[in-house]
């Protein structure tokens, strides 16, 4: 009786303490649970749209209205059919390549694993983390948002080869080098277990991964499959420069979803993106229009909107990096270098890059990836730590670069060779001196 009169009041008092903890614990596990921003969400939603927009219809409209007449259409259905199998691809397997731990050791630095594979485990209450502790958007979000970049890269290559390649082989090396290229450089840089991410190189929305990537691999589709007919010889003025022009403007209001959007929220962080995103470009077309009127007399607005474009090329790896006035700099040299490339440069090497995919995406990225490296000091105004090394954070950037630039041409010379092997890279003579857009795809762009 003793024993149970010390025992009752015991257990009561346990009892009460479980009781009292209660809270206690479910307050813990609260916190440890990511919060959905919703305003966060609603910008990454918005910038989703927006990359969206400076593909189909910006970036179509900016090639369409470059190439001739007779190939208008063909390059439409490209970046379109391309945009379109990419977002297939990217939901079947790539985000889970790009975005999960691979396998142990040195593979799982290069590539993802099949965790996620069709979005498997993915729900609409599963979160991706920002960058500020506790907060977080749904995944769904993120995937769609990464799937518009891995759609663009592979778009923009199409512009190398312009007029002359055939539309099965666009769409074979596609899916090829979407999987073997794009994938393992997205993984590398943008994981937080890729090789690259490791060594702290800096891309903060797609300098290395995007441009340089897509640069490199038009490139080596240019050398490969050859120069147009009558090239070097005959008029191949562009068609439309007003088409041009309104979609170099559709590029630039949806870069502002592509840099500010990789802040992942709606803080000072994407405002700076944003601003940069204004500056970069401005400072790049009127450094291109001044080098241009020295060189030729004449300012054209062909000019002004290419350099625009190097300026976001130039700025994307360092838009929410670097400062203001580090952006203008940054946009300067890049409007100037580029116009370079896809004049002097291009000319004296003879290749046929029919769009200037490489001397405006890869010749303006590389110049971004590693400028990025000096703009983003403190001391000249960027967002870096406060022991950043200028010195030490350009070697790591010149490293990301050479590791881009290796894989991506040695990965693209692999993948046109086999796609050439499957179905043939280029169109018969008769078909490229009628245009594709009848020898492809039955229809005209204009009747008249």
């Amino acid at each position: 009786m003793k024993f149970r009169h010390l025992l009752v009041p015991a257990l009561g008092a346990l009892a009460l303490g479980l009781a009292a903890a209660q809270p206690a614990l479910a307050q813990d596990a609260a916190a440890a649970a990511p919060t959905v921003d919703k305003g966060d969400t609603a910008w990454m939603l918005v910038s989703t749209i927006l990359v969206i927009l400076m593909t189909i219809p910006g970036l179509a409209l900016f090639y369409g209205g470059l190439v001739r007449t007779k190939n208008m259409l063909s390059v439409l259905m490209q970046v379109f059919a391309v945009f379109s199998l990419v977002a297939i691809l990217w939901v079947t397997y790539g985000y889970s390549l790009a975005f999960t731990s691979g396998p142990e050791g040195a593979l799982g630095a290069v590539i993802g694993g099949f965790s996620k594979a069709f979005l498997g485990g993915v729900s609409g209450d599963s979160t991706a983390d920002t960058f500020t502790k506790g907060v977080a958007i749904p995944e769904f979000t993120f995937i769609a948002f990464q799937l518009t970049f891995a759609a663009i890269t592979p778009s923009l290559i199409v512009g190398a080869f312009a007029e002359r390649i055939r539309f099965p082989a666009v769409m074979l090396f596609t899916g090829l080098w979407l999987t073997f290229v794009y994938l393992p450089i997205a993984h590398m840089v943008w994981f937080s277990e890729g090789y690259l991410f490791g060594l702290g190189a800096l891309d903060f929305a797609g300098g290395t991964v995007v441009h340089i990537n897509s640069g490199v691999a038009g490139l080596v589709g240019a050398l490969l499959v050859g120069k147009r007919i009558g090239y070097g010889r005959d008029l191949m003025a562009p068609h439309s420069l007003t088409l041009t022009f309104v979609g170099a403007c559709l590029l630039w209001v949806g870069w502002f979803g592509f840099n500010a959007g990789s802040n992942l929220e709606a803080t000072g962080g994407a405002a700076l993106a944003l601003l940069n995103t204004i500056v970069a470009p401005a400072a790049a077309g009127l450094a291109w229009m001044t080098v241009e009127a020295m060189g030729k007399g004449k300012a054209s607005l062909l000019g002004i909107a290419s350099g625009a474009v190097a300026g976001l090329v130039a700025i994307t790896p360092a838009a929410g990096l670097a400062g203001p006035m580090g952006s203008i700099v940054l946009g300067l040299v890049a409007g100037a270098v580029c116009y370079f490339a896809v004049t002097a440069v291009k000319n004296a090497l003879g290749y046929d890059d029919a769009l200037d995919v490489f001397g405006i995406h890869g010749v303006g990225g590389i110049v971004g990836a590693i400028g990025t490296g000096i703009v983003a000091a403190p001391s000249l105004g960027g967002t870096g730590a406060a022991d950043f090394s200028i010195g030490g954070q350009v070697v790591t950037q010149i490293v990301a670069v050479v590791v881009t630039l290796v894989w991506t041409g040695i990965g693209s010379v692999i993948l046109f060779k086999v796609t050439d092997m499957i179905t043939g890279l280029r169109v018969t003579q008769d078909a490229e001196r009628e245009g594709l857009d009848l020898a492809d795809h039955g229809e005209r762009a204009y009747n008249y």
